[in-house]
């Protein structure tokens, strides 16, 4: 009933879901990347990182197994093919379920189902609490709290 008295003058446009869909993709990229790095760390390889030319190409080798795809030539991954797999199974489900709660929370506070108008704890009690009746006391009831008394 809200949506049916309110208008959006704005047209829905491709730019903001498209940015959103680019901006899951780029973490699921780096969440694979971080799975393949916690298993060579945990392996003792150290902190593996891939240079940013190998960013986007090395993540079909990761997700078959390659510890070492992406990597410069003299830092091979330890970490044998289970690990890398389990780590990026892991790693992606926990970016999984974190965007998953920032669409939740980006929806409710943007989305088409928000309600419209309504102040939040802290306003309310900045306009209406105890605080403010205090404050006007002589204008509200100026018989019991006028200045000369």
């Amino acid at each position: 009933m809200q949506r049916a008295r309110r208008t959006n003058p704005y047209p829905y446009t491709w730019e903001i879901p498209v940015a959103a869909v680019v901006a899951v993709v780029l973490v699921l990229v780096l969440g694979v990347q971080a799975g393949r790095t916690v298993a060579n760390l945990l392996a003792g390889g150290g902190l593996t990182l891939p240079s940013r030319d190998t960013l986007f190409t090395s993540v079909p080798g990761i997700l078959g197994g390659d510890a070492g795809a992406g990597l410069s030539r003299g830092t091979a991954g330890p970490a044998g093919s289970t690990a890398v797999r389990v780590w990026v199974a892991v790693v992606e489900v926990l970016v999984l379920i974190l965007t998953g709660w920032v669409a939740k929370v980006c929806l409710e506070r943007w989305g088409p189902g928000r309600i419209h108008g309504m102040a939040t704890r802290e306003e309310a009690e900045k306009l209406l609490g105890r605080s403010r009746l205090r404050k006007v006391a002589a204008v509200v009831r100026p018989d019991l709290y006028a200045k000369g008394r």
